[in-house]
């Protein structure tokens, strides 16, 4: 889950000057020195600049709303207040990067001189925070206290590797419950029990731990089983409840009336199939951690393309994480590129919204880009996205290339592939190639399409009546 920390970058905002001024803020009755933010902001057909103040006690209350909803959130996740505040102790930088992210978000409402209330900034920063969390996962805390650099993951080959200077002692201590004994019953701890008949082993406990060591000090009767009895119930396998929880210790440590059934209900109220619940469950169990108002987000910006109420339903059961892409970062910038290609993007989200989910540099203008290499338009490349949904989600390297390349010698025109590039969906050596030998052999010829999405049974009558007509003429 967890990928390159260079990922995590701080946002380019307004150029600003900085003064310090000892203030006392409104909200917290606290006097310490503050930073306010001299914005320069664009206004104005001619683009001049004007010189927009922030208030320095805004700005302090700002932070301090900030550090409430960070406490909040790292609670949440199961760490204790002593550890969540002295993180946040920590994390001066990152406290800034927050409120940065709230100027960015609601920038009208700044040049206007509107506050923000205390829900607007935690709607603002929780789905933030969510998503730096589904990112990065454990390494968090440490992310944020580091911020803007990477956190130290080695220390210097001179210093002495001993344990205290590479593990935190609570993780360790956490780990360690795995294998103790129960002194009144004389064996593993009851929900170390509990979950190895689940289906898990040892190993896996302890991976869990390691990477949430609050889930070492669950309760099994309070939080653990009574999750698992309500997946049981939906009719989640007993295996996959396993695997859920490995993706997801967390979701034990969140209420099932007061949160987990509510969020289940606020979905479906958006069109998600109660029935394919412990589908939807087992492909993305993070999905019942979102707020409600992310998933609205999300939802808003698929109501915008003339989705239906259905087809958002079927997209958010398919493929339900959906909901961890921003809206702003990720699925409004590639809905803006796939639209440039003139594919129909409401059609494109409905058939393979996994493509929203991709990086536009990373992975989808090289795919467009090796497509012109081989002379098609951008017209024909987006007749080929709009036709063939999944073409962008798979890899240039391992399965386009070598496809195309074979393609090259099996004497079809590239127009071919504009009417059916579905070809790059198949297996290249226990589809394409078989097949094409078999139709090389004959002697005759078919089409693409023919000899791909035929059955085995078809394509040999194909292949027969073609032959027969061959040999009739």
């Amino acid at each position: 889950m967890m990928k390159a920390f260079s990922s995590f970058q701080p946002p380019q905002h307004f150029p600003c000057t900085r003064f310090f001024s000892s203030i006392t803020t409104s909200r917290t009755q606290l006097s310490f020195h503050a930073k306010a933010f001299y914005c320069q902001a664009k206004s104005g057909i001619d683009g001049s600049l004007n010189l927009r103040v922030m208030p320095p006690t805004l700005l302090a209350a700002e932070k301090e709303e900030a550090k409430a909803v960070l406490c909040l959130f790292f609670k949440k996740q199961g760490l204790s207040n002593a550890v969540a505040a002295r993180t946040i102790n920590k994390s001066d930088l990152f406290i800034d990067h927050l409120v940065s992210k709230l100027h960015s978000k609601h920038k009208s409402r700044y040049l206007a001189g509107r506050e923000l209330t205390t829900l607007e900034i935690r709607d603002a920063l929780i789905p933030y925070l969510e998503s730096l969390l589904e990112e990065h996962g454990d390494v968090l805390g440490d992310l944020v206290e580091s911020y803007p650099n990477p956190p130290v993951k080695e220390k210097s080959t001179l210093a002495i590797p001993t344990t205290s200077n590479v593990v935190d002692s609570k993780k360790l201590k956490a780990v360690s419950r795995v294998d103790e004994i129960d002194p009144a019953a004389g064996k593993l701890r009851p929900h170390i029990v509990y979950l190895m008949e689940l289906g898990m082993d040892i190993e896996q406990v302890r991976s869990i731990i390691r990477r949430f060591p609050a889930f070492a000090y669950y309760s099994l009767e309070g939080k653990i089983k009574p999750v698992v009895e309500f997946f049981l119930e939906l009719g989640v396998p007993k295996e996959n409840i396993a695997t859920i929880l490995t993706k997801r210790p967390q979701l034990c440590g969140i209420s099932l009336s007061e949160n987990l059934k509510p969020t289940m209900k606020f979905l479906e109220s958006f069109g998600v199939d109660k029935k394919q619940w412990p589908k939807v469950i087992y492909r993305f169990p993070a999905l019942l951690t979102y707020s409600r108002q992310k998933v609205r987000e999300s939802v808003d910006f698929l109501y915008e393309f003339g989705l239906s109420e259905e087809s958002i339903g079927k997209i958010l059961t398919r493929c339900p994480n959906i909901i961890s892409y921003s809206v702003e970062d990720n699925l409004r910038p590639t809905a803006k590129y796939f639209r440039s290609l003139g594919v129909d993007v409401g059609i494109l989200l409905f058939r393979c919204p996994q493509n929203f989910g991709l990086s536009i540099e990373a992975n989808i203008k090289p795919v467009t880009e090796f497509f012109l290499e081989q002379g098609y338009t951008l017209e024909e490349i987006g007749t080929m996205i709009s036709r063939y949904g999944a073409l962008y989600t798979f890899s240039l390297t391992e399965n386009l290339m070598p496809k195309w390349e074979f393609f090259m010698t099996m004497d079809y025109p590239k127009s071919e592939l504009v009417k059916f590039p579905q070809f790059f969906g198949y297996s290249l050596e226990q589809r394409i190639k078989p097949r094409y030998a078999r139709v090389k052999k004959s002697g005759v010829r078919l089409l693409l399409n023919q000899i791909l999405s035929l059955s085995s049974s078809n394509f040999e009558k194909a292949l027969k009546k073609k032959m027969e007509k061959m040999q009739a003429g």
